[in-house]
């Protein structure tokens, strides 16, 4: 059994695919040469400009060029969910109370948790009915089937072992196992798809305020919350052809406003929808997802026993011997996995 519970509502959806049409292009490949190498020349100029401009060296331009483009791709990817249209509730269900979206005040493109929760409320309440309205609040989504989420109520002291590890080692490659189509069962035959799994650490979120206070201020010796994390996975294929391009297919945010008061940390598992319309249709299954967000424990929880050392082991060679990095050991972990 996981050491982390994370609930999720599963249901199987069959999609047929039918091919689109193949279109034929002819190119002339020396015009395109050409073409291509004035369009780098230009390119390459207008950073130098704007290098000497903002006082930054051209490989300093392109990082922060990088980070600004992953901050809009997740910020676009939340926009996404959000125009995605409420589910319907029935006359014997309560929507839990929800506060009207205030401006954001960080440049992080984390949800904040006082979108989702209604957090003075919230502080009545124990860490065990904590968990509890967190996984209702999932299950209600997507017209009351759950489908497109994770969630789970996270010990801290689980958490803070996590992300020790996760700021040393911040990426890793996670195998989802992908039975042979005529013979399902026939493990000899077990193929695999790899997951680039990438950590991302944000701001402090403030500690929310007592309900019957709202301008209690924070007591000198209180501490601050821990940072909140994101968890982004993403085809490894994918990823290798559009790095900070490629689309994730399931993000996990990590929320940590409850620390100081519940000793819990959120986890939300949200997976990208396929299409922008209200179908429910996705880019990774449920079973899928809740393999990946498992498969954290495996790797980052050092010294629990679900983790054992192979976990460890692997991560470290990982990052600091890639040349000693086995992915038959990887692939074996998992085919010995219960």
């Amino acid at each position: 059994m996981p050491l982390l519970e994370i609930r999720t509502v599963l249901r199987r959806v069959n999609v047929s695919c039918h091919p689109g049409p193949y279109w034929r292009t002819t190119l002339s490949l020396r015009g395109l040469h050409n073409s291509s190498l004035d369009r780098e020349a230009k390119y390459a100029e207008k950073l130098r400009l704007r290098a000497e401009q903002t006082g930054l060296s051209v490989e300093e331009l392109k990082v922060k060029a990088k980070e600004s483009l992953a901050e809009q791709k997740l910020r676009e990817r939340q926009e996404l969910l959000a125009s995605r249209p409420p589910p319907k509730l029935t006359s014997n269900e309560q929507a839990p109370d929800e506060p009207k979206p205030e401006a954001r005040k960080d440049s992080t493109p984390v949800k904040p948790l006082s979108d989702i929760l209604n957090l003075p409320r919230i502080l009545k309440t124990t860490p065990e009915q904590l968990s509890a309205l967190w996984t209702a609040y999932h299950a209600s989504r997507s017209d009351g089937t759950g489908r497109g989420y994770l969630c789970a109520a996270i010990p801290f002291s689980l958490y803070k072992k996590m992300t020790t590890v996760a700021m040393k080692y911040p990426s890793f490659t996670i195998p989802l196992p992908r039975p042979d189509i005529e013979c399902p069962a026939d493990e000899s035959k077990m193929s695999y798809e790899f997951f680039f799994m990438q950590w991302n650490f944000h701001h402090s979120p403030p500690s929310p305020t007592r309900p019957d206070d709202p301008f209690q201020a924070p007591t000198p010796d209180a501490p601050s919350n821990p940072p909140i994390s994101t968890v982004l996975f993403t085809p490894l294929q994918e990823y290798k052809h559009r790095t900070s391009f490629a689309t994730p297919y399931l993000v996990l945010t990590h929320y940590t406003d409850l620390v100081n008061t519940h000793g819990v940390v959120l986890l939300r598992g949200e997976i990208t929808p396929s299409t922008a319309s209200g179908e429910a249709r996705y880019m990774l299954g449920q079973e899928d997802a809740q393999l990946l967000a498992v498969g954290i424990q495996k790797f980052y929880l050092w010294g629990e026993k679900d983790a054992g050392p192979d976990g460890e082991r692997l991560l470290r060679s990982f990052h600091d011997n890639p040349g000693e990095f086995k992915w038959e050991e990887l692939l074996k972990l998992y085919s010995q996995a219960p």
